[in-house]
């Protein structure tokens, strides 16, 4: 049962034949997991936070600096120098105190993927380098979780 304010909120879900009450009662018990909040990995979440996902994870071992401004759209100049994870929960909590955010200020290496996909449904790659690609395919694919995986270089996307 959505609050008054929730239905105030998703008002623009709720009227979508294709979405409603029912779709976004699937959109609060979703778990989504964001690698790297960077160029792609930023948008995507205030996206979801705003969308109104139950859970929102990101994993980024990077700190905010003055050249992501530009591009990262979940950062300020006041959170330069801080860790993208902290800086980017406070910013979808402002956003949206509804929904539940999880920071993981770190790599995702082979020794700890399991363990960081575990809790969600649906991984979203934002990261920069094959190393990490592969590594989320390979433990998606073994954990049986919705992988989706996006890249930009330069003008491409």
């Amino acid at each position: 049962m959505l609050s008054d304010d929730e239905v105030e909120r998703y008002a623009r879900h709720l009227v979508l034949r294709e979405v409603g009450g029912p779709g976004q009662a699937r959109i609060r018990r979703a778990r989504v997991l964001i690698v790297g909040v960077g160029g792609l990995g930023s948008p995507a979440a205030l996206y979801l936070a705003a969308a109104g996902i139950g859970k929102l994870g990101m994993v980024d071992d990077d700190a905010v600096s003055l050249s992501n401004l530009q591009r990262q759209i979940l950062f300020r100049t006041k959170d330069i120098g801080r860790p993208k994870v902290e800086a980017g929960a406070e910013a979808l909590k402002a956003l949206n105190p509804g929904v539940q955010i999880e920071s993981h200020a770190t790599r995702i290496t082979p020794a700890n993927a399991m363990e960081l996909i575990a809790g969600y449904d649906i991984v979203a790659d934002g990261s920069d380098n094959f190393v990490t690609r592969f590594l989320l395919n390979d433990a998606c694919f073994f954990a049986k979780k919705v992988l989706v995986s996006a890249a930009v270089t330069e003008f491409e996307g």
